[in-house]
């Protein structure tokens, strides 16, 4: 057991050092570390190899096409305009003096389809002008809008991190869907309760851009924009309901079929980028081939990552390593804490949540038995952990840190008292959010 624990450490230790310190592609830190797994444990060279193909196959089967798809129809939003169309219908069906919550609920809806880094720069411009046109200060937007968007990308599959630790740790996408879309909910209104109270009270040094007003003549209509978005959600629900209420279905076989069918994600995101093509205009459809390329090569850097994600978890469970941690911490009180801890450990050390929610998943995946949490409520709640760690905290070590600083014309000191702390906040209220469901979730549920 021991030396499997200083392995544990030492490949942790590797991936933190490396990636946040070196600036290594998580790629080949996640990778050297499956390997150092293997070395260190003393598994038989020839079983190494194949259990880091294996790994890597496993994953990409799982969950590739999944994150090609999705980063696909973000772009897709993204490049037609549908993200600005989405953006200013919900802050018109609000005042200015709830300007944060239009913004916030921008950032709640726009999440789903597109990751929240690109997401706050698509909607910088907007946000800028929102900034100029009523009384809040810079430093309440970019935190609203930041953590909007983040709670959705820590919390909500098809987003890379999420959508890894279903793959690993083994429950239904769909339950992770609607559990994640709802507890993003109170995530974001931390986010946005936060920013409010503590925005108003640093020091304003927000720079104004020159021109930041999007242009509204040439967007796409509104219903349409909208659409392949919730398609894919909608969808997705219908699968999982139909997969719930199989059994008294029974006599609707093909009806059921069809829905699991059409609820797939895979086929249901599709179905979100084939609805996306109409937003597409006459003049733009020369550049689309060049719009889906960008997709698959920007998912192909995701992928690569979760790939070797899927290796290191590989490894970590056959080589015993998690086998051996779930009976030392067995017998502990953590439950469903544990998940969390971890995540947010890894999120704080070396900025990536993606990375922090794929290792977090690996050594967590071998415990669950012992953690009580082997169950479908039990997996699921487990994974949402993994999500809420994940969000603790943004820092300097944070890539999305610096696009919320930069983009917005704040600075790093003032971004580190509002959006960082909102960051913490918000991972710790959504635990307890979960730590709740698991507490008083009927015995049925499990």
């Amino acid at each position: 057991m021991y030396v499997s624990l200083a392995a544990l450490a030492l490949t942790v230790a590797f991936v933190i050092w490396s990636t946040g310190r070196k600036k290594l592609n998580p790629f080949f830190a996640l990778a050297l570390a499956a390997l150092g797994v293997g070395l260190l444990t003393g598994m038989p060279l020839p079983d190494i190899v194949a259990q880091l193909k294996a790994g890597f196959g496993d994953t990409m089967g799982k969950v590739g096409v999944l994150i090609i798809l999705g980063t696909t129809l973000g772009g897709i939003l993204e490049k037609t305009g549908a993200t600005v169309r989405m953006a200013e219908y919900l802050i018109r069906s609000v005042s200015k003096k709830n300007a944060p919550l239009g913004i916030a609920l921008t950032g709640y809806i726009i999440g789903f389809p597109v990751f929240c880094d690109s997401g706050f720069i698509v909607l910088n411009g907007l946000n800028h002008s929102m900034v100029r046109k009523t009384h809040w200060n810079m430093a309440v937007m970019a935190t609203t809008l930041a953590t909007s968007l983040y709670a959705v990308h820590c919390l909500v599959p098809p987003h890379p991190g999420i959508t890894a630790a279903i793959e690993t740790i083994g429950a239904d996408f769909g339950t992770i869907m609607l559990l994640g879309a709802l507890l993003s909910i109170p995530a974001a209104a931390v986010g946005l309760l936060y920013a409010r109270w503590k925005g108003k009270r640093v020091a304003d040094d927000y720079t104004p851009l020159t021109d930041a007003s999007p242009e509204s003549a040439q967007l796409p209509p509104t219903w349409l924009s909208f659409l392949p978005v919730l398609l894919p959600i909608s969808l997705i629900a219908c699968g999982s309901l139909a997969h719930l209420f199989a059994p008294q279905l029974q006599h609707f076989d093909r009806l059921v079929q069809w829905l699991l069918f059409v609820g797939d994600p895979s086929i249901a995101l599709g179905a979100g980028i084939l609805v996306a093509l109409f937003l597409v205009k006459r003049a733009d459809r020369a550049k689309l081939p060049g719009w889906l390329t960008q997709g698959v090569e920007k998912a192909g850097v995701i992928v690569a990552i979760i790939g070797a994600g899927g290796m290191y978890g590989q490894l970590l469970q056959h080589s015993g390593i998690g086998r051996d941690i779930g009976t030392l911490l067995g017998g502990t009180s953590l439950g469903i804490f544990l998940p969390f801890l971890i995540t947010a450990f890894l999120k704080s050390a070396q900025g990536s949540s993606t990375v922090a929610v794929i290792t977090g998943a690996s050594l967590i995946a071998p415990m669950l038995s012992n953690l009580g949490l082997d169950h479908p409520l039990g997996l699921s709640l487990a994974i949402l952990s993994l999500g809420a760690g994940s969000m603790c905290v943004s820092h300097m070590n944070d890539s999305y840190f610096w696009v919320v600083s930069r983009f917005s014309g704040i600075s790093a000191t003032v971004t580190l008292k509002v959006f960082t702390t909102a960051t913490m906040l918000m991972g710790m209220a959504t635990q307890l959010l979960i730590w709740a469901i698991w507490v008083l979730a009927p015995t049925s549920w499990s």
